[in-house]
């Protein structure tokens, strides 16, 4: 290997990157040796000077070095690309799924490409570069998405406020093909219509596919309320189940109007409705309303652990609303995407909010992000997605 730059770690920091967790922040660092620039490539030692290593530098980052490898190999254009093929395979491997053709291909760490993302949407496959040091490899991971998948267009959404941390330019441009002025993708059967340009994200969430395709089970002939709805995946499924009467809440009127196009490319009669959550809860507790299955899918309430009793707060306080508008038998499906709120303290939140109304509630299961979501074994980080499942006994 070409001699680097080297970073020394705190002693006591070690043990995580000996378990394969890929982060050094700036306050784990002891020392460093050499001249360094942001996006360059460094190797991580310990407070012994033994290899724990190579990644990437960025002093404008919370994440000071994200490593790639923790092995003494040389990090090249055909290493990456090798990675690439690697995330395809093992998406090909789990994601056979009939009347499903989106997911996640690439999922930064977890793939060993940290900072890199890729959501097939159909035929577009859109590609978002987050992290400095991955910047010169962009062409290496566009080549190697459009050889294993081979998509009709590959746009890179560089947009993300993330990447203005990391002190990168935010822009947007298709690398192949043309952008479809309309996108629709299937998911469980179900017809959805994207927006890869102005939705969140890279355009939808693709965790949830196998919890939207879940509350089929509970939904025939059923009243349903989806709160947080985005562009109506779980009232969508909902009412391909069968559900009586469904109604969809979200905040964005672009996502509103989303809802009532997806409602109307799968001849789903939905109630689409533009409200802030928390309010619409309120007002339909006020008004006797009862719901046979009530999703709650909100977004991350803390970004922190700092902000965590904040963001308890806010799981509750729905969780209470969603309890009450719920008659004995029926479910709640209630989400939380953040890292930093433990799966154990989120549980324990929603389970708190039955006590206070002194209901019992069985607990259905307890579920995670779908699998083209993987978890890396020693980055915890990587499982976010919790997913509770309760039923009211009375």
């Amino acid at each position: 290997m070409e001699n680097l730059p080297i970073v020394h770690v705190v002693n006591g920091r070690q043990k995580k990157l000996l378990q394969g967790h890929p982060w050094v922040y700036g306050n784990e660092i002891e020392r460093v040796e050499g001249e360094i620039e942001d996006g360059g490539l460094v190797t991580v030692v310990d407070f012994r000077g033994r290899y724990m290593g190579t990644g990437f530098y960025n002093s404008k980052s919370l994440i000071t070095v994200r490593l790639l490898t923790h092995r003494q190999e040389e990090i090249t254009d055909e290493l990456i690309a090798s990675r690439v093929k690697a995330a395809c395979d093992y998406r090909r491997f789990v994601m056979n799924r009939p009347g499903t053709d989106s997911c996640r291909l690439i999922y930064g760490e977890a793939d060993r490409l940290p900072g890199v993302i890729a959501d097939r949407f159909g035929g577009v496959i859109v590609l978002q570069v987050l992290a400095l040091g991955m910047e010169r490899f962009t062409q290496t991971i566009a080549d190697a998405l459009l050889a294993c998948e081979k998509p009709d267009c590959l746009l890179l959404q560089n947009d993300d406020a993330i990447r203005r941390k990391e002190g990168m330019e935010c822009f947007t441009r298709v690398l192949y093909g043309t952008l479809p002025e309309e996108n629709i993708i299937h998911e469980n059967g179900v017809k959805l219509a994207v927006d890869v340009l102005g939705g969140q994200k890279t355009g939808y969430f693709l965790d949830q596919k196998d919890n939207h395709l879940f509350v089929r089970q509970f939904c025939k002939d059923a009243r349903v309320l989806d709160c947080f709805s985005y562009i109506g995946a779980f009232a969508l499924n909902a009412a391909a189940a069968g559900a009586k009467e469904v109604t969809a809440v979200d905040i964005s009127e672009a996502a509103v109007q989303l809802i009532e196009k997806n409602a109307a490319l799968n001849g789903a009669d939905i109630t689409a409705v533009c409200a802030n959550c928390f309010d619409f809860l309120r007002a339909q507790v006020k008004a006797g309303e009862k719901y046979d299955v009530v999703v709650l899918d909100p977004p991350a309430f803390t970004k922190a652990h700092a902000n965590m009793a904040s963001a308890c707060r806010g799981y509750k306080e729905i969780a209470l609303s969603a309890m009450r508008l719920l008659p004995a038998g029926g479910v709640l499906a209630t989400h939380s995407c953040s890292y930093h709120m433990p799966e154990e303290v989120f549980v324990n939140t929603v389970l708190s909010a039955a006590q206070d109304l002194h209901r019992q509630v069985r607990v259905i299961t307890l579920r995670r992000q779908d699998i083209d979501h993987p978890v890396l074994a020693g980055y915890p980080e990587s499982h976010y997605l919790k997913s509770l499942w309760l039923q009211m006994l009375d």
